[in-house]
């Protein structure tokens, strides 16, 4: 897999993103497996199945759109390549769109086997995004950009996408 577009870029074009995309998916899945199949333990029924299910589906679809944004509807690829910081856009709402989708759509589907076990994956996983994010990327960028992105970092949230004043 191709990490850079171009030879002066001074970015990698995935950097951490597929190690942290592949620790979040396996750990989700092996909290399924564990909690709900093997354990069998924290399940929950009755009409919080039906609630459960209902606001997992909004956090997969939600969760889907953030990342393909970020991914596909956001031409993040030219940005780096030509070492540019990018601002605009879903960018504008969330630092992490790519990370933060994907941590959303695994919080939905965790909610799909309506299990309260479960809820602490999230937990990790997000404590896990922040720690390798402020010691990574964040470092990265605020070497290449400086002040300018230590400005956007104060007005743009790391993985929680909402609009600040």
């Amino acid at each position: 897999m191709k990490n850079y577009i171009k030879e002066n870029q001074k970015l990698p074009l995935f950097g951490i993103g597929p190690y942290l995309i592949v620790s979040f998916v396996l750990m989700t899945v092996l909290g399924i497996v564990v909690f709900h199949y093997i354990l069998r333990i924290g399940i929950i029924g009755g009409i919080w199945i039906y609630i459960f299910r209902t606001v997992g589906a909004v956090f997969i679809v939600s969760g889907g759109l953030i990342w393909f944004i970020g991914a596909l509807g956001s031409n993040m690829d030219n940005n780096i390549a030509n070492n540019t910081l990018k601002t605009d856009g879903i960018y504008a709402w969330v630092r992490n769109p790519m990370y933060s989708g994907l941590w959303i759509l695994l919080f939905g589907t965790i909610l799909m086997w309506h299990n309260i076990w479960l809820l602490v994956i999230p937990v990790i996983n997000w404590l896990i995004l922040t720690i390798v994010l402020i010691n990574t990327e964040e470092k990265w960028l605020a070497d290449l950009y400086g002040k300018e992105y230590e400005d956007y970092r104060k007005h743009v949230n790391r993985c929680v996408p909402f609009k600040r004043h």
